[in-house]
């Protein structure tokens, strides 16, 4: 029998049970809009993750200042001011792959301007910080290394502090005092919004660390961090292991004894940052499998019972003519029928539910054209799969047998 012929009669098959066979492809509907939708949130939660990530700047290490033992007690990032400016000056003269260098000292402050104060944070940072970050400003400039070199007062400010103290004026020109001190603004970041940690990256003051060190931290001379951007991605580990080295001969480290800073990369940051949504990616895609799995069991289920209400239906056939392998093929394609039929139901529901929850709920979501053809290709193989057996019980029935059926 030409396999044109046995589709035809699969069709109508299932046609002539049209409620039962939706209510067994709704199995394989849910299990697949279930697979597109929570594998959709969960990449579009990572791919939030690392663009934030990138918002660091491209081929970014990060130098922390801490991570020291003393009488028994460990202390971990900005646990002690161990880096310092010659340090930092060290990075920039003696490691090749590194371009750009930022010094780094951070503190909270209050702001204020005429009768309007902020409780912010303050950044202290080289001139290299803007082109390291890859942070844009949306208006004005930003401050020099001349400024850096003479501590000037100057400054430049994020959306939200210039939002919360200036409102909706043109704050470029105008000046901020920092715990009592005047600086002049000379230009505003554009919006990052919030970091990975969900605190607000608009709202910050970034000045010279010349100024922060001498004007707002009164005379401090240790660094928080230090941050270096080199060539390319192939030299982060080379000049990871070079920084090591370097500031472990300076600041007198023997062998043997924890480093007194910690130097990460921004793909070791990444990887860190993504490990939880990678995690939850998998967890919602295992549990939307497993209902795939139960809408397979389903269209197993219901293939026996149709199996067995057509005994005398597949007696008649094998009677006038049908072999094994043609009741074999008709039920195993009114099983992939059901499955790929389900799939593509199943598969725009899910892109329809990753939309809405990402509309309703504000969730981002990353509807990748792999998970769609891996869904359909599971799908499709769920039914050949719990289809066979009933599809093989049905083409081994003994054709005399069959027609005493009742």
């Amino acid at each position: 029998m030409r396999v044109g012929s046995t589709f035809k009669i699969a069709l109508r098959a299932l046609q002539r049970n049209k409620l039962r066979s939706a209510l067994t492809a709704l199995g394989i509907i849910i299990g697949v809009g279930a697979v597109i939708a929570m594998v959709s949130i969960g990449n579009g939660a990572k791919a939030q993750v690392e663009a934030q990530i990138a918002g660091l700047g491209e081929n970014v290490i990060l130098i922390f200042s801490g991570s020291t033992t003393a009488s028994g007690i460990r202390t971990g990032w900005g646990g002690a001011g161990t880096l310092k400016i010659e340090d930092a000056e060290a990075i920039r003269r003696e490691i090749p792959s590194v371009t750009l260098v930022s010094e780094e000292v951070v503190s909270n402050a209050q702001v204020a301007a005429g009768n309007q104060n902020w409780f912010t944070r303050i950044y202290g940072e080289s001139a290299d910080y803007f082109e390291l970050r890859q942070w844009a400003l949306a208006d004005g400039a930003p401050f020099t290394s001349q400024d850096v070199r003479s501590a000037n007062k100057v400054c430049v400010i994020g959306r939200t502090t210039a939002t919360q103290v200036f409102g909706s004026e043109d704050v470029v020109g105008q000046i901020l005092r920092i715990k009592n001190v005047p600086f002049q603004i000379l230009g505003v970041l554009t919006p990052k919004g919030l970091s990975t940690q969900g605190t607000d990256q608009d709202d910050i003051v970034i000045m010279p660390y010349t100024s922060a060190m001498k004007r707002v931290l009164g005379g401090g001379t240790t660094l928080r961090n230090i941050n270096a951007q080199v060539v390319s991605t192939h030299d982060l580990a080379p000049a990871q292991r070079q920084i090591i080295e370097l500031l472990r001969q300076r600041h007198n480290i023997r062998a043997g004894r924890d480093d007194d800073f910690t130097v990460r990369t921004q793909e070791e940051i990444a990887a860190a940052a993504t490990a939880t949504t990678d995690v939850m990616t998998g967890l919602l895609a295992a549990i939307a499998f497993v209902s795939l799995v139960v809408g397979g069991i389903g269209i197993m289920n219901i293939m026996l019972v149709s199996v067995t209400e057509r005994t005398r239906e597949i007696g008649t056939r094998m009677a006038v003519g049908a072999h094994s392998r043609d009741i074999l093929t008709q039920f195993l394609i009114e099983a992939i029928l059901l499955s790929v039929v389900g799939g593509i139901i199943g598969i725009l529901s899910g892109i329809a539910a990753a939309k809405t929850i990402a509309a309703v709920k504000n969730w981002p979501a990353l509807i990748s054209p792999a998970s769609i053809i891996i869904a359909f290709l599971i799908s499709s193989a769920v039914g050949v799969f719990f289809g066979f057996y009933p599809a093989r019980k049905a083409a081994q029935l003994d054709p005399i047998e069959a027609l005493r059926y009742e």
